[in-house]
C-alpha cells in the first residue's frame, strides 16, 4: 500500500515536472492584440469593431438558442422521443438539424426583412452601423412580442423599474429576450404535455392488459412500445407535430 502511494506521488510529480515548461513556452507565446496606429482613431475603431464582431459570433449559439423560435421547437421534438420511448431514437442530431432548418423556415419572414431594411442599406452605404443594428433589431423585437406573454414582459419590466413601453422600440432588449425565452419554455411544456397525453394512455392499457393476465415481471414499455411506434406511424405524427409547432407560430 506504501509503495502504491509513493508511485503515485512519484507520477504526479513527473507529470508536473513535464507540464510546467510546456505551460510556460504557451504563455510566452499568447500573441497580443496590435492596435495599429495609435494616432489615427479611425484605425484603433476598426480594430475594436473586429473584436466587437467576433464577441458577437462567439455568442451565435446563445442568440440562436434566446431570441429565435429554436427553443420551442427542440423541446417539442424532445417531447416526441421522450413520449415515444424509443432511447436515441431520432438521435440528438436528427433533432437539432431538423430543429434548426424549422427554424430557418418560421424565421425567414423575419431575416427578410433585417435583411431588407438594415442589411442591404448598410452594405450600399445608405445608413450608418448604428442605424443598420437599430433596424434589424426592430422586426426581431416583433417577432418575439408577437409569441411572449405580456405578464412575463411586465415582470422583467417591475424588476428593472422601467416604464410600460407604448411601441416596439420602446421595449428594452434585456426584458424581452429573457420573457420571450419563459414563455416560449411555457409554450413548449404545453404542447409536449398535449402529446403525452395518447401514449400514456396506451401505457395505462398495457399495465393492466399485464396485471390482468398475472404477467408481472414483464415490462410494460417493452410491449406497448411497438404499439406506440404503430400508432404514430398511423396517425402521421411527425407531420402532426411540425403542423401544429408551425401553426403556433402563425406561419
Amino acid at each position: 500500500m506504501i509503495r502504491r502511494k509513493i508511485s503515485i506521488w512519484f507520477m504526479l510529480i513527473i507529470t508536473i515536472a513535464v507540464t510546467l515548461p510546456s505551460h510556460a513556452y504557451a504563455v510566452d507565446m499568447i500573441p497580443g492584440i496590435d492596435l495599429g496606429d495609435t494616432s489615427e482613431p479611425d484605425n484603433v475603431w476598426n480594430t475594436v469593431n473586429l473584436i466587437l464582431l467576433i464577441t458577437v459570433l462567439s455568442l451565435a449559439p446563445a442568440i440562436l438558442i434566446l431570441m429565435t423560435c429554436f427553443t420551442r421547437i427542440v423541446i417539442v421534438l424532445g417531447f416526441v422521443r421522450t413520449a415515444l420511448a424509443t432511447q436515441q431514437m431520432p438521435p440528438n442530431q436528427v433533432i437539432i438539424g431538423l430543429a434548426l432548418f424549422l427554424t430557418l423556415f418560421v424565421m425567414a419572414p423575419t431575416l427578410g426583412q433585417v435583411n431588407q431594411v438594415a442589411l442591404q442599406p448598410y452594405l450600399q452605404g445608405e445608413i450608418t452601423q448604428a442605424e443598420a443594428l437599430d433596424n434589424a433589431a426592430r422586426p426581431i423585437k416583433q417577432f418575439m412580442l408577437n409569441q411572449t406573454r405580456e405578464k412575463d414582459l411586465l415582470l422583467f419590466l417591475e424588476f428593472s423599474q422601467a416604464e410600460k413601453p407604448t411601441n416596439v422600440d420602446e421595449v428594452p432588449l434585456t426584458a424581452l429576450i429573457p420573457a420571450f425565452a419563459i414563455s416560449e419554455l411555457k409554450t413548449a411544456f404545453q404542447m409536449g404535455f398535449m402529446i403525452f397525453i395518447p401514449f400514456l394512455i396506451i401505457d395505462m392499457i398495457v399495465s393492466s392488459v399485464l396485471m390482468g393476465m398475472g404477467m408481472m415481471m414483464l415490462p410494460p414499455v417493452m410491449i406497448s412500445l411497438p404499439f406506440k411506434i404503430l400508432l404514430f406511424v398511423l396517425v402521421d405524427g411527425w407531420h402532426l407535430v411540425v403542423r401544429s409547432l408551425l401553426l403556433s407560430f402563425n406561419v
